[in-house]
């Protein structure tokens, strides 16, 4: 009997050091899991408002002309002030491959805008709507995919009352062009 005792003991002993030790390792990887998914949240934030900042800038260059602007400097500027370079970064490292991959694509938009205002087009010009609604497109496929991962359900142009993400349908240029009457270019 005292055997039989002895090896119950160690038994329990045992499996409670063990249950320990499994809760304490469950417990570190969903510590992991939400230190990741806030991390990820906040730089995702983060580069949709950089974007947003450049993106801001670069329409008021759009809309002010060169004037005694030299634009090639200012639309860099606008990029670089905006810090989007360095978020992007932190968006690489911390983002999942599908995030990553369309903040790419937002990102390539966006510097594609930067090099037509820096051309000097105008914000009702073709050229610079010719750029803008794809960048439009790719920041609303980039909310769409963090919307996605995050919250497991994402937003549609038909959520809006809208057809497409790109704006056209909603932009008096793009509608005027449709319609046949010329906008006054800038």
């Amino acid at each position: 009997m005292e055997w039989a005792t002895l090896v119950a003991t160690l038994g329990g002993g045992l499996i409670a050091i063990a249950g320990t030790v499994l809760a304490d390792r469950l417990r570190t990887r969903q510590e992991h899991r939400r230190s990741l998914q806030a991390r990820r949240r906040d730089v995702y934030t983060e580069f949709i408002a950089a974007a947003g900042a450049a993106h801001t800038e670069l329409r008021r260059l759009a809309q002010s002309g060169a004037g005694s602007t030299d634009l090639e400097e200012a639309t860099r500027l606008a990029l670089t002030d905006a810090r989007i370079y360095e978020v992007r970064e932190r968006l690489f490292l911390d983002a999942s491959a599908r995030i990553a991959g369309a903040g790419q694509t937002m990102f390539e938009c966006l510097r594609a805008l930067r090099r037509t205002v820096a051309t000097g087009a105008g914000i009702s010009t073709p050229a610079f709507h010719d750029v803008y609604h794809p960048y439009l497109d790719a920041v609303w496929a980039y909310r769409e995919a963090v919307r996605n991962e995050l919250e497991g359900h994402a937003l549609t142009p038909t959520d809006f009352g809208w057809s497409a993400w790109d704006g056209r349908e909603r932009c008096p240029h793009c509608v005027q062009q449709q319609t046949g009457t010329e906008p006054a270019q800038r």
